[in-house]
């Protein structure tokens, strides 16, 4: 089975310009394609911007509005997956909004949809309602993809889960910021290493309100290594995901193997 090169855009486009945002992440795509990659990953809420206050009620659109159509010609005009973060509003539920993001198959259809189950601080609390669903997966080039948002990565038990489920690439647009570098530089490496897969962690860069985004971003591998890693400002980098490594990985590492559930009950 071929690797799947995997591309990571950092950046925080433009706040609050969803036209801009897609055109960006179009040029991002194309720029991905050329440098053969299959898979391109956008941060958190990308398509709106993270600081935009009440904006965020405003630009927040269904799983299935004019945005995701967009994104979906995106991924079709360059022939890739794209992973995006945006604000869903819930159709059925008037009001309700969601830290959300989807992943849209080359074919332009939709292969995951998740929405953020472990909101961070008083912002995204007084904004969103958090999902249900932990575990969301999908195939995507022989490989088993999962989905989460930013702090969701920083629970062990989350992406235990994945883990347990059979994710081999975890797919997280994020929004770190100061001073919490360590998650990225190394809170997902070693969750990529305990739970024995891939993860992609695309993360915003620079100033925004009040917040300071510290970029870093990173296509961790098994073996707990950076296969991929971008600096502080406006990038995009491209890494490999192996699948031949990541069996091997796995047959030679036993946590997953060694583990002792009986013991774990007061987890839950």
């Amino acid at each position: 089975m071929p690797a799947l090169r995997t591309a990571l855009l950092q950046s925080s486009g433009e706040l609050g310009d969803v036209a801009a945002n897609l055109k960006i992440l179009d040029e991002a795509a194309a720029r991905a394609a050329e440098a053969g990659a299959g898979l391109l990953l956008a941060p958190e809420l990308f398509l709106t911007g993270y600081a935009i206050g009440a904006d965020m009620a405003r630009l927040a659109e269904p799983a299935d509005g004019p945005s995701a159509r967009a994104v979906a010609a995106v991924a079709v005009r360059h022939g890739l997956a794209v992973g995006y973060g945006y604000p869903e509003r819930d159709v059925e539920r008037h009001g309700v909004l969601y830290n959300a993001a989807q992943l849209m198959g080359p074919d332009g259809q939709v292969l995951l949809h998740y929405r953020k189950t472990h909101l961070y601080g008083a912002f995204e609390h007084q904004w969103f309602t958090p999902g249900e669903d932990g575990v969301v997966q999908a195939e995507l080039g022989g490989l088993t993809v999962g989905l989460m948002i930013c702090y969701d990565v920083e629970f062990p038990e989350n992406v235990r889960a994945q883990a347990l489920a059979g994710t081999d690439l975890l797919l997280v647009p994020t929004a770190l910021m100061h001073p919490a570098e360590v998650v990225a530089e190394s809170v997902v490496p070693v969750r990529a290493f305990e739970n024995q897969l891939y993860i992609a962690y695309a993360n915003r860069t620079g100033p925004e309100g009040d917040y300071e985004f510290v970029g870093l971003s990173t296509l961790a591998a098994p073996d707990g290594t950076s296969r991929a890693r971008a600096g502080r400002g406006e990038d995009l980098v491209v890494g490999e995901v192996d699948p031949a490594f990541l069996a091997a990985s796995r047959e030679e590492n036993p946590y997953l193997r060694d583990r002792r559930p009986g013991l774990y009950g007061s987890l839950v």
